[in-house]
């Protein structure tokens, strides 16, 4: 059943819109309500297809996507909205598996929230994937290329290349190793991380630096990003 709909007013210049896809009705309306709130534009679709139709419409600045859609599968829609126009993504999900949330990021999704969560939850990482995006615009007008190894790391283009091959990054995998390559060698905190590029830092959420890693360390090799115990990351140092 369609979600019902709050008329949209006018937007204001600097109003940033969310696409909201969730077909738990309480749910819904409680994202909605919470998020106009807060000063956002909001359209809410209750299966993947409306959501698809809409997002091509409204071009929304963030999506908040549920992973579990009847008639197309939050997984699908995620990939094929960031093939038509690459989009910062949150991903709900009931499943806590680490499979589960790594598939998630692998088609595209930049963060994700296991349910149940808290609203204010919800609202922090909205605009922390915000500001990574305004954060990532200011970073391209620096031409850098750093190289690690095999990885060459384009920071101008946002684009990575291993062994002269390109990589396809998530917008937040690139973020995490753009973020340690402004200092290869360097030692960072999950906690720092967290709150660099997600706007939080609390411990309890580092498992969402750690997944984000193993993504890393999957495609572009298990060396490039170490592992110190008890500590956090730090990107090998470049040759």
């Amino acid at each position: 059943m369609a979600i019902p709909q709050i008329p949209p007013a006018a937007p204001l210049p600097q109003q940033r819109s969310v696409l909201v896809v969730e077909d738990d009705e309480t749910i819904a309306h409680a994202v909605r309500d919470r998020l106009i709130a807060e000063g956002f534009a909001v359209r809410v679709e209750a299966d993947g297809e409306r959501a698809l139709a809409a997002y091509g419409r409204m071009e929304p600045d963030v999506v908040v996507l549920d992973r579990l859609l009847p008639r197309l599968d939050g997984l699908e829609v995620c990939r094929r909205m960031q093939a038509a126009r690459p989009v910062p993504v949150l991903m709900l999900t009931a499943l806590s598996e680490e499979t589960d949330l790594l598939v998630g990021l692998g088609v595209g999704a930049d963060d994700y929230v296991t349910k149940p969560f808290s609203m204010r939850e919800l609202v922090a990482r909205l605009h922390a994937l915000l500001r990574r995006v305004e954060r990532a615009a200011q970073l391209a007008v620096e031409e850098t290329m750093i190289k690690v190894g095999e990885v060459h790391i384009d920071t101008a283009e946002r684009r990575v290349y291993v062994g002269g091959e390109e990589v396809r990054l998530t917008r937040t995998e690139f973020d995490l190793l753009r973020r340690l390559a402004e200092r290869p060698g360097q030692v960072f905190e999950r906690e720092r991380l967290l709150g660099d590029l997600w706007g939080f830092s609390e411990a309890a959420a580092t498992r969402t630096v750690d997944s984000h890693v193993r993504a890393l360390r999957k495609k572009l090799g298990p060396d490039v990003v170490r592992t110190v115990h008890g500590v956090g990351y730090a990107l090998a140092k470049p040759v």
